[in-house]
């Protein structure tokens, strides 16, 4: 496997055997003798509709939204509006969340001269304004907190904390962000450019790249792996673009997972290109052993599914994903 993402090509990627892609079976026989993988569609649309988040979580996310919002709009624009000078990001922006949701992330768009008034500053300009923005919304959420990496403010609703990430759009369009670490600076945010990369995968995939990426949160969240969302679902995208299957239904979804994990072992120790920016993230291999167990089960999974075995394949999915996907579908 190349190191970097950027140098893989679409044959080096698919190997030295076509016929078999990354699956150890052959593509499957629409007219066998007997019906084989009959569980697979059906257990995999009751894990994804496992992993929606529910309408009143919807709402509940929605109204804090509106409401962090607007009582910024109100201290720095002098209006109430619930929506603009903000942005959905993270697993809210992408439509990427999993049931239950564990934050909402936004940016909140300053006005410019917000920016040169603390440009005029001595010290540690960013870690100033993020007092600042906490201060205004301590006025109205008493129990605001800055988070420890010093990039954004939260307000720590019992139901779904929101995390606020004070911003400026710059003439180019691109989008700052406060990072107080080091003395202070200022960070170009990707969160408008991972959309939509995340967006253009998911229609050339039929959307498979959201489904993908949610069903890989879910095992970064059973399994405790320490991998961040935004790296599954640029990882997601990637294997994606690649994959001769990407544009099946749920039928082929045991084999797509399969060969997800397969993918990301082989991404252990390399460098993840965020889009927008071309930052370079490290991976590290911390998460390795998870990947490889979770490769494990899913291979045996699905032989369980191509022999119709809808208890053992359920079980083996479980050790990956936990309750969430049924053992008998």
């Amino acid at each position: 496997m190349a190191a970097l993402i950027g140098t893989i090509t679409a044959n080096s990627f698919l190997g030295s055997q076509p016929s078999s892609m990354f699956g150890m079976y052959g593509a499957p026989n629409f007219a066998p003798q007997a019906p084989q993988w009959i569980h697979v569609t059906r257990r995999f649309t009751q894990f994804l509709d496992n992993l929606a988040i529910t309408e009143a979580q919807r709402i509940d996310g929605e109204t804090k939204y509106a409401g962090i919002s607007a009582c910024l709009n109100r201290w720095y624009y002098g209006h109430g509006s619930e929506t603009a000078n903000s942005l959905l990001m993270g697993s809210w922006g992408k439509l990427t969340r999993v049931r239950p949701s564990r934050d909402v992330d936004l940016i909140f768009l300053l006005p410019e001269a917000v920016y040169h008034r603390f440009q005029l500053r001595t010290g540690n300009k960013q870690s100033q304004l993020l007092q600042e923005v906490k201060g205004v919304l301590a006025a109205t959420y008493s129990q605001t907190t800055m988070r420890g990496d010093g990039q954004v403010v939260v307000v720590p609703f019992i139901s779904m904390p929101v995390e606020v990430s004070p911003g400026f759009v710059c003439n180019d369009g691109s989008i700052i962000v406060c990072d107080a670490n080091g003395g202070g600076r200022y960070i170009t945010s990707t969160a408008r450019a991972e959309a939509t990369a995340l967006d253009a995968s998911d229609q050339a995939t039929n959307g498979n790249a959201r489904r993908l990426a949610r069903v890989a949160k879910q095992w970064q969240r059973h399994c405790n792996v320490p991998l961040k969302s935004f790296q599954l679902e640029r990882l997601a995208c990637e294997f994606l673009a690649y994959y001769p299957y990407s544009r099946q239904s749920l039928f082929y979804y045991d084999w797509m997972v399969r060969d997800f994990f397969i993918y990301l072992i082989g991404r252990a120790n390399t460098y993840l290109t965020m889009p927008g920016t071309g930052q370079q993230v490290w991976l590290d291999n911390d998460w390795l052993t998870r990947a490889q167990s979770a490769e494990r089960n899913a291979s045996r999974a699905c032989e369980y599914e191509m022999a119709n075995n809808n208890e053992l394949a359920g079980l083996h999915w479980q050790e990956v994903f936990g309750s969430m996907i049924p053992s008998i579908a």
